[in-house]
């Protein structure tokens, strides 16, 4: 549902309430003039101004909708509902919520990745990626700074890749095939990340090259 705008909007407020009126319009003429236009009047927004709001185009389409599917995430999961859950099961709802969200404009989604998959866009298409799977983590609860927190991200946005591309093309009844093949990765990743904790907390410390040279430089030390 569209938002209601506020007396004297700001182009932010006319970017998010016209991004899921746009995206409904864009299973047919794609994320363009057509459905800017289309979405402007159904809003009683002046043309232009609408236009102002999307200066980079369809890709501008494209992002002020998927901010907006972050935001319906976020608002329906808080990271409050989400500490009884185990880790695997928050990220789980999370995904499905997100598959939720997008489900009634799924040829839109269509529209949006062969977007973002062009060349010049793919960059772009990478950080709208890394920003779905970074909100994602931070509901579940994540606070990792090291090489964790960057290798969690980078999983995550994989998995969510692929579970999209099933999505796609999914035509069983309540989306099953799509989270049973989320479940299988999921698990995957979980097992991966289990062989990795185990790992680190058996490792032996190796002797230092460093540490030798510099005993033998301050014998003392």
């Amino acid at each position: 549902m569209a938002s209601i705008l506020p007396a004297d909007p700001t182009l932010e407020e006319i970017r998010a309430a016209l991004a899921p009126l746009i995206a409904a319009n864009a299973a047919f003429d794609g994320f363009g003039e057509a459905a800017l236009i289309d979405a402007a009047a159904r809003l009683r927004v002046d043309a232009d101004v609408a236009r102002l709001a999307f200066p980079g185009g369809g890709r501008d389409m494209v992002d002020a909708w998927f901010a907006g599917i972050d935001a319906a995430m976020a608002a329906k999961w808080p990271a409050e509902n989400l500490v009884t859950l185990k880790v695997r099961e928050r990220i789980t709802t999370l995904v499905e919520t997100r598959i939720g969200l997008l489900a009634p404009n799924r040829e839109a989604l269509r529209r949006a990745l062969a977007l973002l998959a062009l060349p010049t866009n793919v960059p772009f298409a990478a950080k709208l990626g890394w920003r779905a799977a970074d909100l994602m983590w931070r509901l579940a609860g994540d606070t990792a700074t090291d090489y964790n927190h960057y290798s969690k991200r980078a999983i995550l946005g994989s998995v969510y890749g692929a579970t999209m591309a099933v999505f796609l093309n999914d035509e069983s009844e309540g989306h099953a095939d799509t989270r049973a093949f989320l479940a299988r990765r999921i698990d995957q990743v979980m097992r991966f990340e289990g062989w990795k904790h185990r790992r680190a907390a058996t490792k032996t410390e190796r002797p230092s090259l460093a540490r030798f040279v510099g005993r033998l430089r301050y014998p003392g030390r």
